[in-house]
């Protein structure tokens, strides 16, 4: 497979291309910024009339992103499902670990919807862990409780590497498969499903680093000192997440968000080369077997290198808090979809402030006719008030009452 070195992101500056024809490197640095008409027409194309009208009857979220006309953006919050919630909290008494609740199917469909019973949002992300799939992968890891995520025996070889097996989502993960068709049975078109995965660098940042980092030392280290061993590492992931994907969408993901919570912490320069072109790849893969599913790319911490994202040809790029909303519109267009960006620290704010909030980001995003998905720009944030999450969705359903 054809690995890129770099890559021309607007009038970003990096290395050049590397073992690619000219036509193929120009058609990997140019930016996709097509209209969402243009982006799903390949699938309208071949639909029937009955489709057609079956279409009309879908979700708000996935209405507004593929364009269609809707009286107000559809609304969620990414890490809706979990520990903010009284609920859950009680829940995790009894079920003490992590991956007990994630891979057990009644407990993570009862965790999935418990946001949902409570504020109804028009998003409903999956309860689960990008790293779920990794020992589908031959890559064993757990999750303890104070420490984060522990792999005990870090890849740093090409041995290692070589020991990687293709992931088989059916066999590896059944458990996500049937929790996500029991979530979308229980939501109907009256809720979008989510489903999710980590990016190749996010992942292979935890891989190579036996768990959480800060300083990220050992990967940066394979970087610099043996690139093809990451490169090789890199690629499997890449490969292994497109048909991830792919299962997650065929057990009932009506919407695939991609994370790469750490690659932001490389240089922009180094992004082209060791993140970049991984989450490209995974995107242009699922898209020739799912065109009809749209792809959610987010990064944290993304304000540096919004443009490379734009280059990785997500459906829609989900903005960090830390980013100005038409600021960001400048940079990327109106070609994409736009989720985002509310600071979550805003919900310990009072009632006014958050509903003062949610108007002001909403009137930015209608000033320039962008698709826009209502999010936080980060997960919610342990001790949130829960009627302050009650009072965001009931605000952000009506805002179009109160513009």
């Amino acid at each position: 497979m054809e690995r890129v070195q770099g890559i021309s992101f607007g009038s970003a500056m990096c290395a050049k291309p590397v073992g690619l024809s000219r036509p193929k490197q120009l058609a990997y640095r140019k930016t996709s910024r097509k209209h969402c008409s243009q982006v799903f027409s390949a699938a309208a194309d071949v639909e029937s009339t009955s489709a057609v009208s079956e279409a009309s009857k879908e979700a708000l979220m996935l209405r507004a992103i593929k364009g269609e006309s809707v009286e107000r953006p559809p609304v969620w919050m990414m890490r809706q499902a979990g520990r903010y919630m009284k609920v859950y909290q009680d829940l995790c008494k009894k079920h003490t670990t992590f991956r007990e609740r994630s891979e057990n199917v009644d407990l993570s469909v009862e965790i999935t919807l418990q946001p949902w019973h409570a504020f109804k949002p028009d998003g409903v992300v999956l309860f689960s862990d990008i790293l779920t799939p990794l020992p589908g992968m031959n890559i064993p890891f757990d999750i303890v409780k104070g420490k984060g995520p522990i792999i005990d025996n870090p890849i740093r070889t090409m041995e290692q590497v070589n020991a990687m097996t293709p992931l088989d989502g059916e066999a590896a993960v059944p458990f996500v498969g049937e929790s996500l068709r029991q979530v979308k049975q229980a939501v109907g078109n009256e809720s979008t499903v989510l489903g999710f995965v980590g990016a190749p660098f996010t992942l292979a940042s935890y891989i190579v680093e036996g768990g959480s980092s800060k300083n990220y030392t050992h990967i940066k280290k394979l970087a610099y000192q043996q690139p093809e061993v990451l490169h090789a590492l890199l690629g499997r992931l890449a490969d292994n997440i497109a048909d991830y994907c792919r299962y997650q969408a065929d057990s009932g993901a009506e919407v695939i968000q991609i994370f790469d919570s750490w690659a932001s912490h490389l240089s922009p320069q180094d992004f082209d080369v060791f993140a970049g072109p991984y989450i490209k790849e995974i995107i242009e893969s699922f898209r020739k077997t799912h065109p009809q599913v749209p792809i959610i790319l987010y990064i944290s911490g993304s304000g540096g290198i919004l443009e490379r994202m734009a280059a990785c040809n997500p459906d829609v790029i989900s903005l960090d808090y830390t980013v100005d909303m038409l600021d960001s519109l400048k940079r990327l267009g109106t070609g994409f979809g736009i989720q985002g960006n509310l600071d979550p620290g805003i919900l310990f704010g009072s009632k006014d402030v958050i509903e003062q909030r949610i108007i002001e980001l909403v009137r930015q995003t209608q000033s320039q006719d962008v698709r826009h998905v209502l999010n936080l720009g980060h997960g919610v944030l342990v001790g949130t008030p829960e009627e302050n999450v009650a009072h965001y969705f009931e605000v952000a359903r009506t805002v179009h009452e109160r513009l």
